[in-house]
């Protein structure tokens, strides 16, 4: 009888982190964790976890993270920063030092890197062209290893346990919604994305780079996406179109307000620039096999399913 396969994941408590630990549990996977403090949730309430303590600037601490691993999911990075060299040295060089880990000590580890949809387009932001460095740097350090490297690029994720989508459904509550730009958005649902990373680090699928997507890798506009987020809150809206000018000029504004008080404001003038670009969709080429979705969820069932969690989960009234 084999051993269970262990699966080494940084980025675990955050929020796919969260799902994809306890997408690995129900596999029988042995999770084993990269945390600054022993970590303690509801969604691993019977999930026995190795936590190695320590982060991606600690080269013993990722040594033992990735020791004896099968697979090793790296999830950890920044998607708010206070300026470029910040995002760079957590998605870039953060990439790199776990990616030479798994080099160095996991020789035949698969490598799972969870980038993000908009590396595709790294001029539009800071966040953008940071994590296609990350990408650029596990190429590299894999470059006679590719047949181990799978980079991944999830498109915007929801579900439960998310505060950052739950401002939008709040926001979908109100009677007069705001709208911009013509483009088309990918969208998945966070049990989706997990266990697809879940059956990747079972050893499922092959090297390569893929983009994840619901029901519709085509994507959904704007209207579409707060339409049926209003129609999940119990609401009808009407919707304001907002100039693009009027969106940057916006981002600028935040951007300087969280340089002047030394935060991080998710909300940028690069963060804009993603926003209206018209084109967010998952091209066939980059596509996963239909086999590894085991349950693809659109926003017709997603959305209300998720307000019901965070009803239920008091977050919303």
């Amino acid at each position: 009888m084999s051993s269970a396969r262990v699966v080494a994941v940084t980025g675990a408590t955050g929020f796919l982190g969260l799902h994809l630990v306890a997408a690995l549990a129900r596999k029988n996977a042995r999770v084993r964790i990269l945390a600054r403090r022993d970590p303690v949730h509801e969604l691993w309430r019977d999930i026995s976890l190795d936590v190695v303590p320590g982060d991606l600037q600690d080269p013993k601490a990722l040594e033992r993270l990735v020791t004896g691993a099968d697979a090793i999911v790296h999830g950890a990075g920044l998607i708010k920063a206070r300026n470029r060299a910040q995002f760079m040295r957590t998605n870039r060089d953060g990439t790199h030092a776990i990616t030479e880990a798994a080099r160095r000590h996991a020789p035949v580890a698969r490598f799972i890197a969870i980038s993000s949809l908009a590396a595709r387009e790294p001029q539009l932001s800071d966040y953008a062209a940071s994590k296609r460095a990350g990408e650029d740097a596990a190429r590299a350090v894999f470059a006679e290893a590719s047949d181990r490297l799978l980079i991944v690029r999830p498109p915007a994720i929801y579900g439960p346990w998310d505060r950052e989508t739950l401002a939008i459904f709040k926001a979908a509550a109100q009677p007069i919604l705001p709208v911009f730009g013509k483009g088309r958005a990918a969208i998945i649902h966070v049990a989706t994305a997990a266990d697809v990373l879940a059956r990747l680090a079972m050893g499922e699928g092959k090297a390569g780079l893929y983009t994840l997507a619901d029901v519709r890798p085509d994507g959904y506009t704007l209207r579409e996406l707060l339409t049926e987020a209003a129609v999940a809150m119990g609401g009808h809206p009407r919707f304001l179109p907002i100039p693009a000018a009027l969106l940057l000029g916006a981002g600028k504004v935040s951007s300087w307000w969280g340089a002047l008080r030394g935060t991080a404001p998710i909300f940028t003038v690069g963060k804009a620039r993603e926003l209206l670009h018209p084109d967010w969709s998952v091209p066939p080429e980059e596509a996963l096999p239909p086999a590894l979705y085991q349950e693809n969820i659109g926003i017709l069932r997603g959305f209300p399913e998720t307000v019901a969690w965070y009803k239920a989960a008091k977050w919303l009234a």
